[in-house]
């Protein structure tokens, strides 16, 4: 495949290192004899996890060591080194993965002066854009590692030192980070927002109308020449006395045309807000499922990156792309192919290195690498495919028709929409738009209706809406917090944290949120500052472009924040054991009352006696529903705390008992099973038996 190549360098032993074995086994399929592909597997050197590892003395140089685990990894990516005449660092590429390179070369140089070792870049794993980074091969950015230290440095002093106070003053165990904690206050002021609003009463009109057979609605757009309010039933009753016995007259048919154009293919946090929306993914499932695509999977003639880097916050597409997906629509939809490609403006922040997420093959459609994929590889693969091929298509044209109908002083109004060229919407499925079926009769000006019925409608104002995954991440990225690489890692470290909860896809603070928030803000309100916290992710890029010293960078921070911290550290009261609460529990070993405590993995129950007494176990959450079985219903996770949460009988492995819906210490009312809280768009919030046998299974329970 790289014969060229090959052939000039024949005698030497290229040795690429890159960050996944997933990756690697892909890339190693594309190269020719005289390579070997291996992994590093992330980060091999980093700061140590037990102390800061910052000399806060000296220019605040970061102490790097062996991360533990690693070792044997450096130790084999050592040897195979040792073999090798040439060595290509192709970790990811973005400010992490060129830390990762940085890193490798200088423990690499130690063992090996002489081996040439050089860094290579691409955007795709394919064939094409393998062979062209290996044939220009460069010098590591200290840019970007500088940028990627600064960041790093700037986090664990602040980690390093906001969690010990929150150790003193709240619970141990806590940890607050730098970006996290911004994330978390914009969740907290949002929730006190939806906790304050109160809803204000309004009224809305529509008439059911007739002409011949057919009936259609139309709704009340101006009264006496305004938008009409309603604020109660009695104003909107006044109206329809008002109207009554009045004729409805068709005033006016008008048509206007629109051209919508076609979105920009993906950036990271477009497409974690589209996965959310449309295939209910977490911000985390997202980026998981991105890698495996942009890794290689298998399609039968062998592995295949099927998607472009998936950290990105560009739009920009390269010409090789271009020209891929202009092929492939003239092929396939040569009336929808424009004159010349279009072009989409990045974003300030953009970093233009990058290219926007797209399918590395056009050609290989949702349907054809369909039988190769999971169920949710399919359906992400699939958003990314329509949104690239559908951005370089012919704009999509409707015919809107608007019928405005006059009864006495008011115009009701009714439009109905039809495509009069698909243009781009041709490709789109899961994206497409869903159509709403409005009918309406044949109409012409001056035609007299028949009144069917008006009907008044009670609304009451809607509040703001509580974050979800995909309103965060819009948010981070409007406010300029955080980079394509952090979004989904924020909410992860906010939910693990047990800072935020993910109720019914809407992120809710716990009280320990809360109380952690209230704290870093009254004490530290410029770090948590949203404009503070955009100007530091701008002063990292200009670290990047090497316009800004890194230390210097940390330096202005660092010395108001210590002085405020050993401020803080002396004057906020502590308020230690405010999240314990009391229950009715009794302690089976020396029966004193036991308390709900919040540990790593959640809530738990502690004796009140400790030290002296240190028993724990989990809260029950119901009566095992087993016949002859006195155990109680528990949360449970695999082994070493990992894993989804399910929830199984006290009393196993005598009872195996399980269920994978968090139950309720309600109890159903047909059989006595425990019943189970669930949620859907339709009925909000509702208890269904837990017995599959039972009628009230049937999504037929109590209603909250």
């Amino acid at each position: 495949m790289f014969k060229n190549r090959t052939e000039k360098n024949k005698k030497q032993n290229t040795l690429l290192i890159v960050e996944s074995p997933a990756k690697a086994k892909t890339i190693e399929r594309y190269l020719g004899s005289g390579y070997s592909v291996a992994a590093s597997i992330g980060h091999l050197i980093d700061l140590p996890k037990s102390r800061i590892g910052i000399d806060l003395e000296d220019n605040f140089e970061p102490e790097y060591i062996t991360v533990r685990g690693k070792a044997k990894i450096l130790k084999e990516l050592a040897s195979k080194a040792a073999k090798a005449d040439h060595i290509l660092l192709a970790s990811d590429n973005d400010r992490e993965g060129e830390a990762i390179s940085f890193h490798l070369k200088v423990f690499l140089e130690k063992k090996n002066s002489s081996t040439k070792i050089e860094r290579i870049i691409f955007n795709e794993i394919t064939p094409a854009a393998i062979k062209e980074a290996i044939e220009s091969p460069m010098e590591i950015d200290l840019g970007k590692v500088n940028a990627q230290k600064a960041r790093r440095v700037l986090d664990r002093i602040v980690g390093y030192n906001l969690s010990p106070l929150l150790w003193k003053k709240v619970k141990n165990g806590l940890s607050a980070g730098r970006v996290q904690s911004v994330a978390l206050r914009l969740i907290c002021e949002r929730e006190k927002e939806v906790e304050d609003f109160v809803p204000e009463e309004y009224w809305s009109l529509s008439a059911e109308l007739k002409k011949g057979k057919n009936n259609f609605t139309v709704q009340l757009y101006l009264n006496k020449g305004e938008k009409p309010v309603f604020p109660d039933k009695k104003s909107v009753d006044a109206l329809i006395s008002e109207l009554a016995g009045k004729d409805f007259i068709v005033r006016e048919i008008k048509k206007s045309e629109k051209r919508s154009q076609p979105r920009p293919p993906y950036t990271t946090s477009k497409l974690q807000q589209d996965a959310a929306n449309r295939l209910g993914f977490t911000s985390r499932k997202t980026m998981q499922i991105a890698q495996q695509l942009y890794e290689g999977i298998n399609i039968g003639a062998g592995r295949v990156g099927l998607i472009s880097y998936m950290r990105t916050d560009s739009t920009r597409i390269s010409n090789q792309a271009i020209e891929d997906v202009r092929k492939f629509i003239k092929e396939n939809y040569p009336k929808d192919l424009p004159e010349n490609p279009i072009n989409y403006s990045p974003s300030k922040q953009a970093q233009g290195a990058h290219e926007a997420i797209r399918p590395t093959y056009s050609q290989y459609t949702p349907d054809y690498v369909k039988e190769y994929l999971t169920k949710d590889q399919q359906k992400l693969y699939a958003i990314i495919w329509e949104r690239f091929v559908s951005s370089q298509m012919k704009n999509a044209i409707t015919e809107t028709t608007t019928v405005d109908i006059e009864c006495g002083e008011s115009v009701f109004r009714t439009s109905i929409t039809k495509i009069k060229e698909k243009g781009y919407q041709k490709v789109l499925k899961i994206l497409a738009a869903k159509e709403k079926t409005v009918k309406i009769p044949s109409l012409k000006e001056k035609d007299t209706l028949d009144l069917i019925e008006f009907k008044p409608e009670q609304h009451f104002t809607q509040g703001p809406a509580r974050y979800t995954d995909a309103s965060i991440v819009k948010a981070l990225e409007e406010k300029g917090i955080g980079r394509p690489s952090t979004y989904a890692p924020i909410i992860s470290l906010l939910i693990d944290r047990y800072y935020v909860a993910r109720k019914n896809k809407q992120l809710v603070p716990n009280l320990l949120g809360k109380i952690i928030n209230e704290i870093l803000i009254n004490s530290f309100s410029n770090i948590l500052d949203v404009n503070f916290t955009a100007g530091m992710e701008r002063k990292l890029d200009e670290v990047e472009e090497s316009k800004e010293n890194w230390y210097e960078m940390v330096g202005e921070f660092y010395d108001p924040f210590k002085k405020q911290l050993d401020h803080v550290m002396e004057t906020l009261e502590s308020i230690k054991g405010v999240m314990d609460e009391k229950t009715d529990y009794v302690c089976e070993k020396c029966e004193k009352p036991m308390m709900k405590k919040l540990g790593r993995f959640g809530y738990f129950l502690a004796c009140s006696g400790f030290p002296d007494c240190k028993n724990t176990k989990s809260i029950p959450l119901a009566d095992c529903p087993k016949s002859g079985c006195n155990g109680k219903i528990v949360a449970k996770k695999k082994q070493g705390g990992k894993g989804k949460e399910f929830y199984g009988c006290s009393n196993y492995p005598e009872c195996d008992f399980i269920s994978h819906v968090k139950p309720s210490s309600k109890k159903c009312s047909e059989c006595g099973y425990f019943m189970v809280e669930k949620y859907s768009k339709e009925r909000s919030t509702y208890y269904s038996c837990s017995n599959q046998d039972c009628k009230n299974s049937k999504n037929t329970g109590e209603e909250e």
